[in-house]
């Protein structure tokens, strides 16, 4: 699980937005965009190439 504190400052790569956690996945917060990332080894890989709809 990624620490709170990370995820309050972290922000969506394509658009900005604000992110949420949810398994091992960070999930952009915009309805629009709705990205996908990665987290691996408890690392979020916030890469737009790395993300899935």
């Amino acid at each position: 699980m990624i620490d709170k504190h990370l995820l309050d400052i972290l922000a969506c790569p394509a658009c900005q937005s604000d992110v949420t956690q949810k398994d091992d996945v960070i999930i952009c917060t915009d309805p629009k965009c709705a990205l996908k990332y990665p987290v691996r080894d408890g690392i979020p890989v916030m890469l737009v190439d790395e993300a899935v709809k």
